[in-house]
């Protein structure tokens, strides 16, 4: 049986992402919104937010339960400390919460993902199963024979 860990995360997400488009709505903020302290613009991807939920879903998977915050410095980078004369060395600043929360907030109305007390989010048994079907229609659709030992 395939599961999450045997296939690569960027061709998992991106397969997750594709299937997540019919599930859940973008918000309207969102072509407004950064996705962090550390960005000057919003992101200019098309399909963010289903990519930044896909991403999250196997984040939860694998490091589970996990909080907001925790998410939030995964997702976070440096920031310079000025503009036009580099004062200070760059520091790390947290992605945006509010677009992690929120999406989190989705996949738990989705029953992927669910709330445990104090500990924070963790992927429900339907969220795991969701995610080892898509790693397995990724695995047969991937012509890479070093990953033909999972199949």
């Amino acid at each position: 049986m395939v599961t999450l860990y045997d296939v690569p995360a960027a061709d998992l997400n991106d397969e997750v992402a594709a299937r997540l488009e019919d599930r859940i709505e973008q918000p309207e903020w969102v072509q407004f919104a950064k996705s962090g302290q550390d960005r000057e613009l919003p992101p200019q991807q098309e399909d963010f937010w289903f990519r930044r939920a896909a991403s999250l879903l196997r984040k939860v998977a694998d490091r589970g339960p996990v909080g907001v915050e925790r998410l939030a410095t995964e997702y976070g980078g440096a920031k310079n400390g000025s503009n036009r004369y580099v004062v200070s060395p760059p520091e790390h600043e947290g992605g945006s919460r509010k677009i992690i929360r929120v999406a989190l907030q989705q996949l738990e109305e989705e029953g992927f993902v669910e709330t445990a007390q104090g500990e924070g989010r963790r992927v429900t048994d339907e969220g795991r199963s969701f995610l080892d079907e898509v790693a397995g229609d990724v695995l047969e659709e991937l012509d890479r024979p070093e990953l033909e030992r999972y199949a």
